[in-house]
C-alpha cells in the first residue's frame, strides 16, 4: 500500500487523496483559509503551504536512489506547495509548520500581508472567539504588526440581501462565499468585485442576494466579513451553549445546533452530516428558530363558565381524564406530524385505553415549495414516523361531518392545530389541546389547554423523508423540568445558574410547559391507567421492538447521526 511520510511519521493511504485533507482526517493541523472540502480548490489563500519532497528513482533503471544508510533520497520541490491542491504520491515525504522553519516561516508572512489591511475590530466582531484568522493569527502569524501606514478602507453594513450584512474590510478574498453561489446553490448571486487591494464581494449590479441557501456564506465565511442580519451584534460565542439537534421545520430533518443564551435560541447553524444536509442548511430552516421564543404560553389552562383560566398541572390533566372518560367510545384522537414518534405511540395507546378512535395525523403539505434538496413539499418534520406507526393523513371534511353529526363528544388534538387545517365544527366538541404557541388558532376553542414542549425542549424522534430517524435533545430548559430533560441538558451552560438577581437572566424565559411524553401518562394516570415509562428512551425501545418499520432504532443506536430504518 502507498505510504506519505509526514512530520517524521508513516501514514498508509489508498486512492488519490488531496493532502491538507489527509492531514485534516488524521487529525494533523494544517492553517486554511480557502479550503472547504464540498467545494473546488482555488488553493489562493496560500496559508496551508508545506514542504514536499519525492524519492528519487534513477533515470536509467528506474530504481530507487538510496543513501549510504540505505534510505531513499528525497528531493524537495524548489518553492513551498499549497497542500489543498496537491496530490498523495507514494513515497512523498512531507513537513509542515511542525517540522520545518521554512514553512512555519512562510504561514507567518503570509498572515503579516493578510493583516495588513485587516481592520482590528475583534472587539466587536461577531467572528470573534471562533474566528479561524484570529486563531491562527495568534499561533501561526507575527507577534505584532511593522505597517504603519493608513489602511485601504472598504463599504461596511452592506446589505447583500436580507439576511446577509457585509462588512467589505474583513474580507480575506478565500472566495469561499462566491464559489458557494456557484457550485452549491447554482444561484451565482455573488462575484468578487474591484481589483487587488480594494476586491471583496457583492452582487453583480441589479441582483440582490436573496438565494433561499444565502445564510450558508456565514458559516463560510473565515473572517466575519458577511454576518447575518437577524444576529448581527446579538451574543459573542462564549455567551451561548451549543446543542446538537436536528432541524423540525420541514420533512427532511437537516442536522443542526442551537446556540442559546438566557434560555433563548439566538440562531441556528448546520450541523455536519453527509447522508442528510452535508454542510448546508436553507435560510428558512435557520430562521425558524422564533418559534421557540415568541408566543410561548404561560402555563395550563382550563375553561370555566365560557372562559379559560388558569390551572395547576394536576387540575388540568384532571379535568381532561374528566372528558374522556366521560366520553368513552365518543372521543376521537389527532395524532400529529409535528410531535415526536413516542408522543404519538403513547397517544395511540391513550386512545386505545379509552376506547376511542385515531383519526389519523394532520397533514402538512405545500406542493411546490420543495427543491429536491433540503427544501421539502411536506412542511411538517415527522409525517414519515406518523405513518410508520400505521397513522394516515386525516380526512379533514369527514370529521368536520361526523362531528357536526354528534358522533363524538371530546376531540384530543396533540400539538397541531385543526382549525388552521380547516376544522370547522369544533363548537360541536369538548377539545383537549397540547400546544406550543399562543398563535394556535384552536387555543381559543380549548376547554383543557395543555402547553407542550417544542422540539427544542424534549428528547425524542423524528422520522425524515428518507426513513432516517434522528433524535432531538433539549436546547433550551424549561420551568419544573423533567429529571431526563435535566439530565440531558449541558452542565457547562452559562445560563443553567442564572438566578433573578443576574441581569443577564430572565426567568420568564422559561416556560411553564411539559413534554407530552408526560402529559399523556398524567392524564391516563387520571384516568386510573398505567403507562410505567421513565422516559422516552424506554418509550422508544419499546416502539423498536414491537413495530418492524421502527427496527433498530434505539435512542442509542441513533446517537447523533441517525440511524437508516428498514424499508416498508
Amino acid at each position: 500500500m502507498p505510504s506519505v511520510t509526514i512530520d517524521g511519521r508513516k501514514y498508509e493511504f489508498e486512492g488519490h487523496p488531496r493532502l491538507l485533507q489527509f492531514c485534516l482526517d488524521h487529525g494533523i493541523e494544517v492553517p486554511h483559509f480557502c479550503y472547504h472540502p464540498s467545494m473546488s480548490v482555488p488553493a489562493n489563500c496560500r496559508q496551508c503551504l508545506v514542504d514536499i519532497g519525492a524519492p528519487v528513482r534513477s533515470r536509467a533503471t528506474g530504481e530507487l536512489e538510496r543513501t549510504e544508510d540505505g534510505e531513499p533520497v528525497i528531493r524537495y520541490f524548489p518553492k513551498l506547495q499549497t497542500s489543498c491542491s496537491h496530490t498523495l504520491a507514494d513515497g512523498q515525504v512531507v513537513h509542515t509548520s511542525r517540522s520545518s522553519d521554512k514553512v512555519a516561516r512562510a504561514q507567518q508572512d503570509n498572515l503579516e500581508l493578510m493583516l495588513i489591511n485587516h481592520p482590528l475590530d475583534c472587539p466587536i466582531c461577531d467572528q470573534a472567539g471562533m474566528c479561524p484568522l484570529q486563531i491562527q493569527a495568534y499561533k501561526y502569524g507575527p507577534e505584532g504588526s511593522r505597517f504603519e501606514f493608513r489602511k485601504t478602507h472598504k463599504p461596511k453594513k452592506v446589505k447583500l440581501g436580507p439576511h446577509v450584512v457585509l462588512d467589505a474590510e474583513r474580507c480575506i478574498n478565500c472566495t469561499r462565499c462566491t464559489r458557494f453561489t456557484d457550485e452549491i446553490s447554482r444561484s451565482h448571486q455573488l462575484t468578487i468585485i474591484d481589483r487587488g487591494v480594494k476586491n471583496y464581494p457583492l452582487t453583480p449590479p441589479g441582483l440582490v442576494f436573496d438565494d433561499p441557501y444565502s445564510m450558508n456564506v456565514i458559516d463560510l465565511c473565515p473572517v466575519g466579513a458577511l454576518t447575518s442580519a437577524d444576529f448581527r451584534f446579538q451574543a459573542r460565542i462564549w455567551e451561548m451553549s451549543s446543542t446538537p439537534s436536528i432541524i423540525t421545520a420541514s420533512a427532511k430533518g437537516s442536522n443542526c445546533y442551537y446556540w442559546v443564551r438566557d434560555n433563548l435560541i439566538l440562531r441556528v447553524t448546520p450541523r455536519p452530516n453527509p447522508e442528510v444536509n452535508d454542510f448546508w442548511l436553507p435560510d428558512e430552516d435557520r430562521l425558524a428558530y422564533r418559534c421557540f421564543n415568541e408566543d410561548r404560553p404561560g402555563g395550563p389552562e382550563i375553561r370555566e363558565d365560557g372562559a379559560r383560566q388558569g390551572a395547576t398541572w394536576e387540575a388540568a390533566c384532571a379535568r381532561a381524564a374528566e372528558l374522556l372518560s366521560a366520553a368513552g367510545l365518543r372521543s376521537v384522537f389527532l395524532a400529529s406530524a409535528l410531535a415526536t414518534v413516542e408522543d404519538n405511540y403513547l397517544l395511540m395507546a391513550l386512545a386505545r385505553m379509552t376506547g376511542g378512535t385515531v383519526a389519523g395525523y394532520l397533514p402538512h403539505i405545500a406542493p411546490g415549495h420543495g427543491d429536491g434538496w433540503l427544501r421539502t413539499d411536506e412542511r411538517a418534520p415527522n409525517g414519515e414516523g406518523c405513518r410508520r406507526l400505521g397513522l394516515g393523513p386525516a380526512d379533514v371534511d369527514a370529521l368536520n361531518e361526523q362531528i357536526a353529526k354528534g358522533e363524538y363528544d371530546v376531540l384530543y388534538v396533540l400539538e397541531d392545530d385543526p382549525v388552521a387545517a380547516g376544522l370547522s365544527e369544533l363548537g360541536a366538541v369538548s377539545v383537549i389541546l397540547h400546544y406550543h404557541n399562543t398563535t394556535n388558532r384552536t387555543l381559543s376553542l380549548a376547554d383543557v389547554a395543555l402547553p407542550a414542549a417544542t422540539a427544542a425542549e424534549t428528547i425524542g424522534t423524528f422520522v425524515n423523508v428518507d426513513g432516517r430517524a434522528q433524535r432531538v435533545v433539549p436546547a433550551k430548559a424549561i420551568r419544573g423540568a423533567h429529571r431526563t430533560l435535566m439530565m440531558h441538558m449541558g452542565l457547562s451552560r452559562a445560563d443553567r445558574h442564572g438566578t433573578p438577581f443576574d441581569r443577564w437572566h430572565n426567568e420568564s424565559h422559561l416556560i411553564n410547559c411539559k413534554p407530552s411524553w408526560e402529559l399523556l401518562p398524567a392524564v391516563a394516570g387520571a384516568m386510573g391507567h398505567r403507562m410505567d415509562y421513565p422516559g422516552p428512551r424506554q418509550i422508544m425501545d419499546e416502539v423498536s421492538s414491537t413495530v418492524p418499520a421502527f427496527g433498530g432504532a434505539t435512542h442509542k443506536a441513533m446517537g447523533l447521526a441517525g440511524v437508516k430504518l428498514p424499508e416498508v
